[in-house]
């Protein structure tokens, strides 16, 4: 069993200690950062960043580097307090989803090269990594990311269990059954890391002051700000909120509070281990998925960091509900064992040599979570010239891609890739503090569990965000999770398996899904489409807006098409259908995950554009239903006095109507390929539209479909999906939509 005699011997600190860990698991490092003590002050600048980590210090860097002037970091205490300062540092090409991997790439690859241009010492090491499958899944798992690894030029492959104990031979190989290799991880010092690119910040021109409170934030009328520190006051024309789990406090100063949590992590530190002092080079980082946690090597010992269960682990929600502790900077949590002795047992099982070890160090400091462990990237919908780089559970691999990507975004005026995933408004008024801490929970409890494809996770749901047809359907099918509205994915069948089962093979909703896809193609079937983003655009140069923003003709009054907004260098940014409701007024619809994102951009080009417009988002105020099939018609022609004859109600057409005294906007177009229409309404009025129909329809054979259905007809049809298929241009990302006759 670990040794805990040792534990004392650095002076570790418990809460409230006024000292602060130094030399951190033996790391290169220093009591005191470089003085270099700023003098100047600036009136003027043309980036404001508040914090001072290494994301913080990585977008200085960036922004200088690239050549803008002006570039302005304001830190409360000292660079890396925070979470940097005590992370593990570990750094890998890996992601389970796509688009991440290029920020891991970015940020690696200009570690490599950092010392080189600074003459900072960083205290990288690239001895690769290996995450363990230990069970069949596991094996599923990791089979499944080598199919996308295609996607990215990094290297990654399985390797057999003698490749395993070859590479790491301290391993007892009892149940491993393969393994993922991704050569060219690592680990670096988060402190060095910080400093390196402070220093080259300074190098190309950026202005570093700390200790430096932001104390207010006041925006003006022409979307400028003035941030107040004790030193002064400064005109900033854009500022980036990057400031850890200080991030909230900094939001509510202009009114916003970001759903972000700390939550305590541990490491564990031993001393020398004869074992490992002995070997000719160092492990690869090891990453036990079943047991839940990663290990290193740190010098001659070893370090290893558990993510306890969501019912174990520590979330820090008074800091929510209170705020930081003043003067909170380079401090940690007192340790707990116990909550982490399950994985340190499963350590000692996989890795003997523990057993003997002495512990030096257990460090229990606070990381930053939001909902959904990623953190939040961009410009905020709602508040002109404030972006954030917030959030951040592994800031160490994403600081030097995300300064990067950031960086380009505002000098170019577009992103340089699609990371809707990091869109920090992704989440809206529907997020609660309540919601987060439960997501916080389950993300951190969750960190390596088997990642499936359509994973679901449940923990806070149902928010505020429900349809009108939510207790109508609940118990009938299984619901999706898409942007806090829950939608059904596929309907239960008589007899089958109704549960979460979640799989890399077939599994209980492939034949109900059949069965309702076949419902839409031979009869009809309804959907509840009702997560769409909605927004209302109207006024004198409402036209001239569009006209703008979209890369396709202005439908006339009554019609719809699909366009697109483009980005000055002509990259598609989004994907909406435009409806010409009346002359001047116009109704746009967005997928659910996109509805802030595109609002934004919207929003910002009105602006910039001195557009005489009124913009209204209302999402939360219509329902959708869409009805499909060769029956619909038939359906629908049963309970409204308009004509919905194919003469008269043309594909890609828009009326309003009454269907059984219930007024809808009604547009001609389906995602399905099929005939069909979209019926908007109010959302209270969601659940009697759906009895009218379902009622007029038992003729026809009319059941329920859900978006799993929907996703194979449109695949047949050969519609694109925004953010599934990779576009390459515009006119790749969607086809001509075809009507279906009759």
């Amino acid at each position: 069993m670990f040794c805990l005699g040792a534990r004392q011997l650095r002076g570790f600190p418990l809460r409230g200690s006024p000292g602060r860990l130094l030399y951190v698991c033996g790391r290169e490092g220093e009591e005191n950062p470089p003085s270099r003590a700023e003098t100047r002050w600036k009136d003027r600048a043309e980036t404001v960043i508040i914090g001072g980590g290494c994301v913080g210090v990585s977008l200085a860097y960036h922004l200088a580097k690239a050549g803008m002037k002006d570039v302005v970091l304001l830190e409360k205490s000292e660079l890396t307090a925070g979470s940097t300062w005590h992370a593990a540092g570990l750094t890998t090409y890996f992601h389970p989803g796509i688009n991440l991997k290029k920020i891991h790439y970015d940020s690696i690859k200009l570690y490599e090269k950092l010392e080189e241009e600074t003459g900072q010492v960083v205290g990288f090491h690239q001895p690769g990594s290996i995450r363990i499958a230990t069970t069949p899944v596991r094996v599923d798992e990791f089979k499944y990311q080598m199919t996308r690894t295609g996607w990215h030029a990094t290297e990654q492959y399985i390797i057999e269990p003698e490749k395993i104990q070859e590479m790491f031979p301290l391993l007892n190989m009892n149940k491993i059954l393969a393994g993922l290799y991704n050569p060219g991880d690592g680990h670096i010092d988060p402190y060095s890391l910080t400093m390196a690119l402070a220093a080259g910040a300074r190098k190309y021109g950026a202005l570093l002051k700390y200790p430096a409170p932001v104390t207010s934030l006041k925006p003006k009328s022409d979307g400028t700000w003035d941030v107040e520190t004790p030193q002064g006051s400064m005109r900033a024309n854009r500022i980036v909120n990057a400031a850890g789990f200080w991030a909230r406090e900094v939001g509510k100063m202009i009114g916003l509070e970001h759903p972000l949590i700390p939550v305590q992590h541990q490491y564990v530190v031993t001393s020398t281990i004869p074992e490992v002092k002995a070997l000719k080079r160092e492990l690869p980082v090891l990453r036990d998925l079943e047991g839940s946690y990663y290990l290193r090597q740190e010098r001659d010992g070893l370090l290893f960091g558990p993510y306890e269960s969501q019912e174990k682990m520590e979330v820090q929600d008074s800091w929510v509900t209170n705020g930081v502790p003043p003067g909170f900077g380079k401090e940690l949590f007192e340790s707990d064992l116990d909550r982490i002795m399950e994985h340190v047992e499963a350590a000692m099982e996989m890795v003997p040599v523990l057993k003997k070890a002495d512990i030096i160090n257990i460090v229990n400091g606070p990381i930053t979570y939001s909902p959904d462990i990623l953190p939040m990237v961009g410009p905020h919908q709602g508040v002109r010239n404030y972006w954030v780089a917030i959030g951040f559970g592994y800031g160490i691999i994403h600081a030097g891609g995300v300064g990067k990507y950031l960086s380009d975004w505002i000098l170019h005026g577009e992103p340089p890739f699609d990371l809707i995933e990091l869109d920090p408004n992704r989440y809206g008024k529907w997020t609660t503090t309540q919601y987060t801490e439960a997501k916080a929970r389950e993300s951190y409890g969750f960190n390596n569990i088997v990642g499936y494809p359509k994973e679901e996770r449940f923990a806070g749901r149902p928010t505020q965000r429900v349809s009108g047809l939510y207790k109508t359907l609940e118990s009938k099918c299984s619901m999706g999770f898409h942007a806090g509205w829950e939608q059904p994915h596929w309907f239960y069948q008589p007899g089958q398996d109704t549960g979460y089962r979640p799989s890399f093979r077939r599994t209980n909703w492939f034949d109900p899904v059949g069965s309702e896809y076949k419902q839409v193609m031979q009869r009809v079937g309804v959907i509840d489409l009702s997560p769409f983003g909605k927004f209302n655009i109207k006024g004198q140069d409402s036209i001239r807006l569009l006209d703008h923003l979209f890369a396709n003709v202005i439908p006339k009054v009554g019609f719809t098409n699909i366009s697109h907004m483009l980005t000055p260098k002509g990259q598609v940014y989004a994907e909406l259908t435009v409806s010409h409701l009346s002359p001047g007024e116009f109704l746009l619809i967005t997928g659910s995950g996109s509805e802030l994102h595109d609002l934004r951009w919207i929003e910002e080009e009105a602006v910039k554009g001195g557009y005489d417009v009124e913009i209204k988002n209302i999402t939360d105020e219509l329902g959708v239903l869409g009805v499909a099939g060769p029956h619909a018609r038939k359906v629908l022609q049963k309970l409204t006095s308009e004509d919905l004859s194919d003469d008269v109600f043309k594909f890609l057409q828009t009326k309003s109507l009454k269907v059984s005294n219930i007024p809808v906007t009604a547009i001609r177009i389906s995602y399905t390929g099929e005939l069909g229409w979209e019926l908007y309404h109010r959302r209270e009025d969601s659940a009697a539209l759906y009895d009218v129909i379902m009622n007029a329809g038992q003729e026809e054979g009319i059941d329920n479909f859900g978006t799993y259905a929907m996703n194979a007809l449109r695949l047949e049809k050969a519609f694109r999906a925004w953010g599934s298929e990779k576009p390459f241009s515009y006119h790749l990302l969607f086809p001509l939509l075809i009507p279906t006759s009759g």
